[in-house]
């Protein structure tokens, strides 16, 4: 069986082409970029086109780089970016550039929402953040929510606002352009927080769309990850090279499958995902949430399922900035101007040598600390003007050591995390570690070392997510469980343990990195608002 998978990332798309039997192998990739629009205003927008185009660039080329032929695929989906919005017409096309989910320029409309009440947590309304937590153990509490990108619209652009028709995220606007058929998948109608997770009555919640003025009949049916949504159009199957009729799955968000992916299936089995983004995530069969530290449980690709997820918004992201601004200079490249948008396209390249050179600085990075919170944190504490600092530099520091710390950095954030979580669940003893950053092995040593557990890495830990939404496809397919699928499919590959000499050294180190927070809340506020 041969289905295709639209791995879509923050600026990226990696396009793979599995094959599956009694394994399930990776035959053929193609990578393409798009581009994300910042401006002052906190936005972070993208285009549709250019999303497209990149579908079609790399689906043409899959086929090029193996001797499959299109009408063998049996069928595809979509794993995809999450808390995008896009707002589409009645034909499903964007009235506007997409919002990508680090876009805040909603700042004021989350305020002047959740900042009302007398009695406030985190700074929101009680009343409102109680409502949200009946219905489905989750809040919007930051301005980077779908819910206040929506409501930006609503206030600045309203000749656009009077012409929607549905609110999809990314994932669901590619599953309407390629069958024409415009739904919503349960977990990115849960990424609103206006969907109600309850046993027998999964759905939009009504009065949580009354609560934040939101028009129900912009909201689209919902279906379920593993559903069948329809068949490729014609017209998308001329486009993207291949045969008309493909059976097209829901798919979903990329939170969703990769615990799939990492074969994490069985409740309180833990995986760590660095990839542009990361996070903990511990598979759980019941629903909790920790408000203070940002935490909940997300829905999993299998309904009565949840993900317990814990984000970091910039990892690979630090790992990219060190390879443009620390490192390209040091190996000579820098003025051959390398693109370098996709971390985990480079970690075969640049971050192998990275990993090399850092693995001379010893535990600790003679003492410098780095905190990647380049693009502000949303857990455990939610801050947008939180920024990424070099801490404790001194004249005898060098760039290995700055480095190295960035890599640390990462890890301790990740162990702090993990800490958050095991307040709440009971996080497995070993963690499976996946995506770009499980591809080398000095950072998945580092990662054992700091967090203390015995860390796993899978095959195709690339692709971990991709690799989930192919086997919930196959599952679909076959008329399997996925579950069951994924313990039979995916594989150990290597393992790591931690070792407990560097345990002093990372132990003093983590206690400063996370007073740094606190002690500067007031210097990014000052710098950054």
């Amino acid at each position: 069986m041969y289905v295709i998978i639209y791995d879509f990332g923050t600026g990226s798309v990696k396009t793979c082409l599995f094959e599956i039997d009694t394994g399930i192998r990776l035959a053929a990739s193609a990578t393409d970029e798009y581009g994300i629009y910042f401006s002052a205003d906190g936005g972070a927008e993208q285009d549709t086109e250019e999303w497209w185009a990149a579908l079609r660039r790399t689906t043409r080329e899959l086929f090029k780089k193996s001797d499959i032929k299109p009408k063998e695929v049996e069928g595809l989906a979509f794993c995809s970016q999450m808390q995008g919005t896009v707002l589409v017409d009645k034909d499903g096309n964007a009235l506007r550039r997409p919002m990508n989910y680090l876009d805040q320029k909603g700042v004021k409309e989350y305020r002047d929402c959740m900042g009302t009440g007398l009695i406030k947590v985190s700074g929101c309304s009680l009343y409102k953040l109680a409502r949200n937590l009946i219905v489905n153990y989750a809040g919007s509490v930051s301005a980077k929510d779908p819910v206040w990108k929506y409501k930006w619209v609503e206030s600045n652009e309203p000749e656009i606002y009077r012409k929607i028709y549905k609110w999809l995220d990314v994932g669901d606007y590619l599953v309407a352009r390629a069958t024409g058929k415009i739904v919503r998948t349960a977990d990115s109608a849960f990424a609103t927080f206006l969907y109600d997770t309850r046993k027998g009555k999964e759905g939009w919640n009504r009065g949580l769309l009354k609560m934040y003025g939101i028009n129900p009949d912009h909201m689209p049916d919902i279906i379920d990850c593993t559903d069948l949504v329809g068949r490729l159009t014609k017209k998308a199957a001329d486009e993207l090279g291949l045969e008309e009729g493909i059976p097209v799955f829901g798919g979903g968000g990329d939170t969703t499958f990769v615990n799939i992916g990492a074969g994490c299936v069985s409740p309180g089995d833990t995986h760590i995902y660095v990839g542009t983004s990361g996070w903990v995530s511990t598979y759980m069969d019941h629903q909790t949430v920790d408000l203070g530290a940002m935490i909940t449980g997300v829905l999993s690709a299998k309904k009565g399922y949840f993900n317990y997820y814990a984000e970091l918004e910039t990892a690979g992201k630090c790992l990219e900035w060190c390879i443009e601004h620390l490192a390209l200079d040091e190996v000579g490249i820098y003025l051959n101007k390398v693109k370098v948008t996709d971390v985990e396209s480079k970690y075969i390249s640049l971050y192998d040598y990275l990993s090399d050179e850092v693995n001379k600085v010893p535990p600790g990075s003679n003492g410098v600390i780095f905190t990647p919170w380049l693009h502000g944190n949303r857990c455990p504490f939610e801050d947008s003007n939180a920024g990424g600092m070099f801490f404790n530099l001194r004249v005898d520091n060098g760039k290995r050591d700055m480095i190295r710390a960035v890599i640390e950095g990462v890890c301790f954030h990740l162990r702090w995390l993990l800490e958050c979580e095991m307040k709440k669940v009971k996080t497995s003893d070993t963690i499976r570690f996946v995506g770009g950053g499980a591809l080398s092995s000095v950072t998945c040593q580092l990662l054992s070392d700091i967090t203390g557990r015995r860390v796993e890495t899978v095959y195709n830990t690339q692709e971990v997510g991709a690799v989930g939404t192919a086997l919930v496809v196959a599952a679909g397919i076959k008329g399997e469980d996925v579950l069951d699928l994924s313990r039979r499919l995916v594989k150990v590959k290597h393992v790591y343990k931690p070792n407990s000499a560097f345990k002093e050294i990372y132990d003093r180190n983590y206690k400063v990195f996370k007073r740094l927070y606190r002690s500067n809340a007031e210097n990014f506020k000052l710098l950054n608002t």
